[in-house]
């Protein structure tokens, strides 16, 4: 489902009482919410909201658990890691548990802290269901998603739930969730602004498949709910339905 938004700032809100409703629908069927937020600079604006009135009160901080769709292989105080951002934007102004906020360890090797993430996953989803409550994402304006970037084998992963590699033209290694398991997830959000985002938004919802070029497109939950919410310049080059 697309949502289309006249701005970032309507789009941020209209994401935030979206978000706000979904924790509050399954928490009344369930114990527990499994959310994976994203890094960037999209979602600060979004994380900000979530951690002031009225949506810190609404939601029941207590009961969600944590993770992360990906991560560079920088410490926790570097300006890049994705857990600091969301640290600094939402979660260490909300009653989270800690305990149930699970970061990817970069104190590790990437390898091992690749493996020491799914093991965590393996702790809450079995093999076959459901997994992630929420999975929210971005897209760059080169069609990836999370750590899944054009032309990299991590794309057509099919068994491992979370993987390590080294990308050259950023010179450093990620971790990533990869879509067998984000794929399970309940409901997957896309969070994609601005022009720079038009081409790429397009060829993802309207082009050809071709997951090698626009990573994105792999992302197709089976039998969960997939939503993008975007703003009209990101949308400029797709129709709204």
């Amino acid at each position: 489902m697309l949502h289309i938004y006249k701005s970032t700032d309507q789009l941020s809100h209209a994401l935030a009482e979206w978000i706000t409703q979904a924790i509050e629908t399954t928490l009344q069927k369930q114990d527990r919410f499994t959310w994976v937020v994203t890094g960037g600079n999209s979602p600060k604006q979004l994380y900000e909201l979530l951690a002031a009135s009225p949506y810190r009160e609404r939601i029941n901080w207590s009961k969600l658990h944590i993770f992360w769709g990906d991560e560079r292989a920088v410490p926790f105080d570097d300006s890049r890691n994705n857990a600091k951002m969301a640290f600094e934007h939402l979660l260490s102004k909300v009653p989270v548990v800690l305990e149930q906020v699970h970061i990817m360890n970069t104190t590790l090797s990437p390898n091992d802290s690749a493996k020491a993430y799914e093991a965590i996953l393996h702790r809450y989803f079995g093999n076959e269901g459901a997994s992630f409550d929420l999975v929210l994402n971005g897209m760059g304006d080169d069609g990836h998603t999370l750590s899944l970037f054009p032309h990299t084998p991590v794309i057509h992963e099919k068994q491992a739930w979370v993987s390590s590699f080294y990308l050259e033209p950023q010179q450093m290694h990620r971790i990533t969730l990869t879509a067998p398991i984000v794929n399970r997830a309940a409901k997957v959000a896309f969070l994609t602004f601005g022009a720079n985002k038009a081409n790429a938004l397009f060829e993802v919802l309207k082009g050809a498949r071709n997951i090698d070029q626009y990573p994105s497109q792999i992302i197709q939950p089976a039998s969960g709910e997939l939503h993008w919410f975007v703003d009209e310049a990101a949308a400029s080059l797709v129709k709204q339905p």
